[in-house]
């Protein structure tokens, strides 16, 4: 559930990437006030087709599955049209150049919505009528639970059709998205099927590999291809790097493997036995990758607010419904109104964010901010959940000013420390360091000697824990915690 939605990325060697844009960062677009943070956008799967760009996604429990199109993919994108009769996640449109036909596939329920085992879901099909935006004809069931039925398989899901050298193949995620996950393949020589799976399924699974083994990959799934101009097919997909047993705050990720090719005809992304590494030959070598902002391995990201508009990087949680921050009042300063909204809530709090890329990380900013009570309170927030944070904060107690440290309950906070600061107006610098399962916080007064606070414990902040389907976020936060305010904050 968070705000713009959608991040377009760009490309020229499937390694080093650049942020374009969002599909989705029109408030009328994305409707997510009172949504969950796992309950936003799923799965989606962007395509090309005769000058458009096409995107389907699901906004599960307000309004579905939906396409939205583009000319130029850094946007702007089109206003979301539903489609009804879509009943699932996970949408994929598959345009077939030989008919110009296209047809959208998704994950649903069983037949007649009858569950003969926990986890049995199917693959059906629409033709979609992409000039208009709508589906036609009959809704087709191309696959029944999975691969192997006799196994009860669970949640077939997150599929794609391809045309390739006469065969149309229809490749699905199994197992569900936890350590189980993997890829499955099918293919058919009719794009409406029947499809028929390989005998050697799966083509990627991590799941049958050494829990304790170095540095572990886990739950690789969710897949899809492509083939670079020359001719090499790769595979991404998403997968976990936990750093102890189940436990990862950051989230799902994007990984890339080289696919290869069997002689009867069957991509296979990984062999049974094989480990994900954590390098390969780059595809396009000789393409220039030296992204200005990298999304991977070891970077620093630093912002000083001299730009009028945000960095595309930062995300807001839920749509924004008015206007609470600036970065032209103060130049050099992000300015946030306080509000009465909390991280705690599902509406839409001042809170600017940036995604935890990394298991060892240091998150720190220099905050401005009088408090003139108690209930005002500014500063930095490690989010995973309503229900799953910690906030490092300025704020009062007994009319002095303080650096508090918070941890969420179910449906607030409670307060872990306290220590007091010299004077209500001076600056005061914050930082959070995630190491593995530790968050060491600390305080400085001029940024240079540091104050340790506390360690806690970041297992609270991993899915393992928290549920949901995404990771944390670092983030810039004020509030006044249900009380109007004039006060503001600068960082």
């Amino acid at each position: 559930a968070y705000f713009p939605g959608l991040p377009i990325f760009h490309s020229k060697d499937l390694v080093s990437w650049r942020q374009i844009g969002h599909a989705l960062d029109r408030p009328e677009q994305l409707p997510l006030i009172g949504a969950g943070v796992s309950r936003g956008l799923f799965a989606p799967a962007i395509s090309y087709y005769k000058g458009t760009f096409y995107i389907v996604c699901t906004l599960i429990d307000r309004g579905g599955n939906f396409v939205i199109t583009a000319t130029d993919p850094a946007g702007p994108w089109s206003n979301p049209v539903y489609l009804k009769e879509v009943n699932g996640i996970d949408p994929s449109l598959f345009f077939d150049e030989t008919t110009d036909k296209a047809y959208i596939v998704y994950n649903s329920e069983p037949p007649g919505n009858k569950t003969l085992w926990n986890g049995h879901r199917t693959i059906r099909q629409y033709e979609f009528d992409y000039r208009n935006k709508k589906v036609v004809g009959e809704e087709k069931l191309l696959i029944n639970g999975g691969v192997d039925t006799s196994k009860h398989p669970v949640w077939i899901e997150a599929p794609h059709i391809y045309h390739i050298n006469n065969w149309y193949y229809l490749m699905c995620a199994e197992g569900g998205t936890g350590y189980n996950h993997s890829e499955v393949i099918f293919r058919s020589k009719s794009p409406e099927g029947p499809f028929v799976p390989w005998e050697k399924n799966p083509i990627l699974t991590q799941r049958h590999l050494d829990r304790g083994r170095k540095n572990p990959v886990t739950t690789a799934g969710h897949a899809d291809l492509v083939q670079t101009q020359n001719g090499d097919w790769y595979a991404v997909y998403l997968a976990c790097r936990p750093y102890e047993g189940d436990h990862y705050n950051i989230g799902r990720e994007t990984f890339l493997n080289p696919v290869t090719w069997t002689e009867d005809g069957w991509p296979v992304i990984l062999k049974g036995d094989e480990q994900v590494q954590f390098q390969y030959p780059l595809p396009l070598p000789n393409v220039n990758k030296n992204p200005v902002n990298p999304f991977s391995g070891n970077f620093t990201f630093r912002d000083d607010f001299n730009n009028e508009k945000l960095n595309v990087r930062y995300t807001f949680l839920r749509t924004l419904t008015e206007n609470w921050y600036n970065t032209t009042a103060k130049k050099g300063w992000l300015s946030l109104q306080l509000r009465p909204q909390s991280v705690s809530g599902r509406d839409n709090p001042s809170f600017v964010g940036f995604r935890q890329q990394h298991h060892q990380a240091t998150a720190t900013t220099r905050l401005r901010f009088k408090p003139a009570a108690a209930n005002e309170k500014a500063g930095l927030v490690i989010f995973q959940s309503e229900s799953f944070f910690y906030y490092l904060c300025k704020s009062l107690e007994g009319g002095k000013p303080v650096v508090q440290l918070y941890k969420s309950t179910k449906d607030s906070m409670e307060l872990l420390l306290s220590k007091p600061l010299p004077t209500k107006t001076g600056d005061v610098f914050l930082r959070i360091e995630p190491k593995n399962a530790v968050y060491a916080t600390s305080f400085s007064t001029d940024g240079k000697n540091w104050t340790p606070l506390q360690e806690v414990d970041g297992k609270f902040l991993s899915t393992a824990t928290a549920g949901g389907f995404v990771g944390s976020v670092f983030g810039l936060y004020a509030t006044s915690l249900g009380k109007q305010s004039q006060n503001k904050a600068s960082y």
